[in-house]
């Protein structure tokens, strides 16, 4: 019998090092006091933040250290919770660091009304006052800009001890599909029982046999629709948060609100889904090209996941991956290369799925640790894209943490995923030219091309969803469970036009996580965009264009996101980007075509 192991029984090699946080949770208790204890001495500066650049300078670095010892609190609890979702020692730990994080929230509240009630030649008197306030300069810049959505200090304060309460939709909704929902075990076409969980669905899919493929797909939605009304709870009330959020800082839309933190166009966000919608013809190829491949009269939805080759996908261990990254990320210089390999040896990764632990994957950590990655590793090819892509956010965060001060260390979710896709692009062109096995070949390919339908199209489809959802709830319509399969399964048939919409997937929306990010899917397709004109130019220039790129990850959050791609050599606010990723798209489909 197949079954998922549990946390005991993986091999400690295999599991990230959160001792090099705290080696013991003694330690950990012992920092959440400090911080707890030293909110109170940021009391002293409110009134007085401005009054002098020596009393600013103080409270700036103050606020930075507490908010630095509050974040890694925070990640060892959040890391601790997922490797095991169903611990309750953990949960508890997790709750009171959330807890911890909106009182520092609400302790540097002022900071921002106070600063906007100086004009910018103020503060540019008090730069020149102390000059050690220079490094701040981009930062009020930012503050600065959001004068217009930003509320009285009270108002605030009340906002940001709201900060734990808010997270209640997504905090329920990952409970609930992650530790308490039990997914059905099936029996595979050898006969063995197979447990069906979040993490291995969409490997499930992959099966050649066409009725166990049928079987997982329904067995999956049948039992996450059990507990339809508790999901679209949690989805109207995500929906409904973000809206009175907007409102309460004065935005039109929940959309401009949560652009407007990264100082993103809503143009940009609507240049992409109209980009997407205009070469949609592209993803029908694809699938016509699946069609074919699998010899069937329609495509269905349980087919989408199948590969275009008819032979089984190569199976591809942990180690294997880890050599085939190490080499792929050559173009971008030995000092990036030897980071990915010491890292790989050096417990960052949690590398395999065990009962409770959060499904998915994702890149950790904080200014002061080493970064750490989730994983669920399926030895399988996706897996080790996987890998590639959440050492990408690694390597970012390591770069920034060493170039920048803690003020520009947390940079932008747009910016990111252009790093974490530039791995995986690499990992594409090194396994095709590198990679002599034909049957490893048309798997990689295979990859490449799900990877792009899953990130461009799939993500595209998102977040014109998510858009549609946030403009219904402002219009004052209620967003039911039967509303929302509606809005999805209508865009889900205009992106697939060609194969069959079954009442099932018109569900999908409720196993996707992101829908409770606030508008953070739609950097996925800006960031693969992004990324294939940033590979391309590496490949073709070399060193320079990789200096520009490195030199993109080392600059943090010190500039806004369009301003960084553009020093590196893009720019997001016309469609050019996305035009040149669909043409490689299309290009890889045609090399699928002739090799298939």
């Amino acid at each position: 019998m197949s079954s998922v192991p549990e946390r005991s029984e993986l091999d400690e090699r295999h599991t990230w090092d959160l001792e090099s946080i705290y080696a013991s949770d003694d330690d950990w208790e012992a920092a959440y006091e400090d911080v707890a204890s030293r909110l109170d001495e940021l009391e002293a500066y409110e009134g007085r933040l401005t009054e002098s650049g020596e009393t600013l300078l103080e409270a700036l670095q103050l606020r930075d250290d507490i908010h630095r010892e509050a974040e890694q609190v925070s990640a060892y609890a959040r890391m601790r919770s997922d490797e095991d979702t169903r611990d309750q020692q953990y949960q508890a730990l997790r709750a009171r660091a959330s807890s911890l994080m909106a009182d520092v929230s609400s302790a540097t509240s002022f900071f921002g009304p106070e600063l906007q009630d100086c004009t910018r030649e103020e503060l540019q008197e008090l730069v020149e006052e102390e000059p050690e306030l220079a490094t701040y300069e981009h930062y009020f810049d930012d503050v600065l800009r959001m004068k217009p959505h930003t509320r009285s200090a009270e108002v605030e304060e009340l906002l940001s001890d709201l900060g734990d309460v808010l997270g209640a939709p997504s905090d329920a909704y990952s409970m609930l599909t992650d530790a308490d929902l039990e997914f059905p075990t099936v029996e595979d076409p050898d006969g063995e029982a197979v447990e069906i969980s979040q993490a291995n669905f969409t490997k499930l899919l992959k099966e050649p046999d066409r009725e166990f493929r049928q079987t997982v797909h329904e067995s999956f939605f049948e039992t996450i629709g059990d507990v339809r009304n508790t999901i679209g709870a949690t989805m109207k009330n995500q929906v409904k948060k973000d809206v009175k959020l907007a409102e309460a800082r004065n935005y039109d839309t929940a959309r401009e609100a949560a652009l407007d933190g990264a100082n993103i166009p809503t143009e940009v966000y609507d240049n992409l889904v109209e980009t997407v919608d205009d070469n949609l013809d592209k993803l029908h190829r694809h699938v016509d090209l699946k069609r074919e491949a699998l010899d069937v009269d329609e495509v269905q939805m349980w087919d989408l996941y199948m590969p275009i080759v008819d032979s089984e996908s190569p199976e591809v261990t942990y180690e294997e991956a880890k050599e085939h990254v190490v080499e792929a990320v050559a173009p971008l210089g030995e000092d990036y290369q030897n980071r990915v390999a010491e890292g790989l040896e050096s417990r960052w990764v949690d590398v395999y799925e065990n009962r409770g632990k959060r499904s998915g994957a994702y890149s950790g950590g904080t200014y002061d640790t080493q970064p750490f990655i989730l994983m669920n590793y399926q030895d399988d090819i996706s897996s080790m894209f996987t890998l590639a892509h959440e050492l990408g956010h690694s390597l970012h965060s390591q770069y920034t943490s060493e170039q920048q001060p803690y003020v520009y260390s947390d940079y932008e979710i747009f910016v990111a995923e252009v790093a974490s896709t530039v791995n995986e692009a690499l990992l594409v062109n090194h396994l095709l030219d590198t990679v002599e096995d034909d049957h490893f070949r048309k798997h990689i390919l295979n990859e490449y091309l799900e990877r792009f339908r899953s990130t461009l199209y799939r993500q595209t489809l998102f977040a014109d969803v998510e858009h549609r959802l946030h403009s219904l709830a402002e219009e004052g319509e209620a967003l039911t469970p039967d509303r929302v399969d509606e809005v999805y399964g209508e865009r889900k048939e205009a992106y697939y036009a060609n194969a069959v919409v079954d009442d099932h997937i018109r569900r999908e929306w409720m196993r996707i996580p992101h829908f409770y990010y606030n508008f953070y899917v739609f950097q996925y397709s800006t960031g693969i965009s992004a990324a294939v004109a940033l590979v391309q130019d590496i490949l073709d220039e070399g060193q320079p264009a990789a200096d520009r790129y490195l030199d993109f990850l080392k600059r943090g959050s010190s500039e806004y996101p369009l301003e960084l791609l553009r020093a590196a050599g893009v720019d997001m606010s016309t469609s050019e980007p996305i035009e040149r990723a669909l043409d490689v798209y299309d290009e890889r489909l045609e090399q699928a075509e002739e090799l298939v």
